[in-house]
């Protein structure tokens, strides 16, 4: 069982050194506590914050910083470079006409990292 992705939740790209926190703006007016996020909450400083440094020599500042460090690989600021929306989205629940963001989501970034899940932010709980 998939949980619901809202804001808060934390986020870890493969290339990046340190974590981040999903950022999603009210627009859909759905909440889960916090507002809950939908596929394409991607958009790079607005809704996916940096990862501390990045590591991926396909990233331009990196291989720029590499090759002037005689080929020793030199992280640099992490500028997150998403396109595509998350997938897979829920097959089942929509949020504004977009299927929700589930914890078992990828995101992927232009300069080659795969950005997932780490805490959902939202879990179940027992009443009793």
């Amino acid at each position: 069982m998939s949980f619901l992705v809202t804001t808060g939740s934390t986020m870890q790209c493969t290339f990046g050194a340190a974590p981040a926190v999903l950022n999603v703006l009210p627009a859909n007016r759905v909440l889960a506590g916090t507002p809950a996020a939908t596929i394409m909450d991607h958009m790079p400083m607005v809704n996916v914050p940096p990862f501390g440094v990045c590591s991926c020599v396909a990233n331009p500042m990196v291989a720029a910083a590499t090759a002037a460090a005689l080929g020793v690989l030199t992280p640099m600021p992490c500028v997150p470079m998403t396109m595509a929306p998350w997938l897979p989205g829920s097959p089942t629940v929509l949020i504004g006409a977009m299927p929700a963001l589930q914890n078992a989501s990828k995101l992927m970034c232009a300069w080659g990292g795969v950005i997932s899940i780490l805490a959902p932010a939202q879990f179940t709980t027992m009443v009793s």
